[in-house]
């Protein structure tokens, strides 16, 4: 008597399924992730340090109070708008935007403001453009 063998097919492991359910939850936990927004900016700005440089004749002074008004040359303005800031800063340097502008701003001052101060005197066409700070411990004015 002859016997046939029997031949075994190789086990196979089909990894299709098992790909199609990790594709799955891979994107089920991206959709279900939230992702959180930052919605302030949390800076700490620097310390002035250094020696103030000599004195410039004819600087502009713009000062921000904290309340977020702004005064030119020591005369305030009316409101606190574009226009009126980008006005005020043309009138009181007759036009001449070579000259120097120097930014005192209060440290409660809001910092849109500050920036709002900036884009103005940039498209004014300011370019010599610096900021005033305050020494913490003495309290004196640094350039």
């Amino acid at each position: 008597m002859k016997f046939y063998r029997v031949k075994k097919e190789a086990v196979e492991v089909n990894l299709t399924p098992l790909i199609d359910v990790v594709f799955l939850l891979l994107i089920f936990f991206m959709v279900s992730t939230t992702f959180t927004k930052e919605s302030r900016l949390n800076l700490e700005l620097p310390e002035a340090e250094g020696t103030p440089p000599a004195e410039e004749l004819n600087v502009l002074e713009l000062t921000i109070s904290s309340a977020g008004s702004y005064s030119v040359a020591g005369e305030s303005l009316i409101n606190d708008t574009r226009d009126t800031l980008s006005q005020g800063l043309l009138k009181m340097s007759e036009g001449d935007t070579n000259q120097p502008l120097q930014i005192l701003a209060d440290a409660e001052a809001p910092l849109q403001s500050v920036i709002t101060a900036m884009d103005v005197a940039g498209k004014l066409g300011f370019v010599q453009v610096s900021f005033v700070t305050m020494q913490p411990s003495t309290g004196t004015a640094e350039k």
